[in-house]
């Protein structure tokens, strides 16, 4: 059997590179969706998978743009054939208190957070079924499980986030294809490492294993949800979160 091909959408951030490099590891033939305007971290990205002998590759998009993930679909099949795995990890953040939130602001991050994930799994879904086999992971967040203060927007997209993988997963349960999310806690990516120090050791104080995340302890997570052998696992919302947040 051919390798499996994986989108990881935001593949040039901070958890979207982990994941990439994960999937590699794992015999995936992968490709790291993200926006072309960063040239100077596309470059280093590029340079940092010269290990992985083509096994990673970058394609541009933009997930707010149905259209631009239409597109992006249509390359990857000609090139790479059909995308067996999409891990959804583009994300934004536009903080602010809701008092003072522009509807710019909440319409970036619904837009990137929540429709970008409609516009990608649109394009995947009915191949997935025809072929019996497909695997769909959606990047959560802690924050859409407790609300964040100064983040009704954030907290909002990922909490749908999961409605979404809930729902949609039912959809295609009998068609070999698993929908699952990931609820990252704080882990160690220049969105967190932008937060004050003083406030960034107030959150490590108060996560049981004394830690904040690295980005591959959610690869990990996600290389597991993504696993051939993974099929009985639908519609779950994996926390890894080091203990922040718990439930039933």
């Amino acid at each position: 059997m051919s390798a499996r091909t994986a989108i990881v959408t935001g593949g040039i951030g901070g958890l979207g590179t982990a994941i990439c490099q994960q999937l590699a590891q794992a015999g995936r033939q992968v490709i790291a969706a993200d926006l072309d305007s960063r040239s100077d971290r596309i470059a280093a990205f590029v340079a940092e998978q010269s290990g992985y002998a083509g096994k990673i590759q970058f394609e541009a998009v933009n997930v707010a743009h149905f259209a631009s993930c239409q597109a992006l679909l249509e390359r990857v099949n000609a090139r790479y054939g059909a995308v067996d795995i999409l891990v959804n990890a583009a994300g934004i953040t536009r903080d602010s208190s809701l008092r003072k939130m522009s509807e710019q602001q909440w319409q970036e991050v619904i837009g990137v957070n929540l429709d970008g994930v409609f516009n990608m799994c649109r394009q995947v879904v009915d191949g997935m079924c025809e072929r019996g086999f497909g695997r769909i992971v959606n990047i959560s967040s802690i924050n859409g499980q407790t609300g964040a203060f100064g983040q009704t927007n954030y907290a909002a997209s990922k909490a749908g986030l999961h409605g979404f993988t809930m729902a949609l997963a039912r959809e295609l349960a009998r068609k070999g294809v698993t929908v699952n999310s990931i609820a990252p806690g704080y882990c160690r990516t220049p969105m967190v490492e932008a937060i004050p120090q003083a406030i960034r050791d107030q959150i490590i104080s108060q996560i049981p294993v004394g830690r904040i995340g690295e980005p591959s302890d959610i690869a990990r997570a996600v290389e597991f949800l993504t696993a051939d052998a993974a099929g009985y696992l639908t519609g779950v919302l994996l926390p890894v979160n080091g203990g922040g947040f718990m439930s039933f």
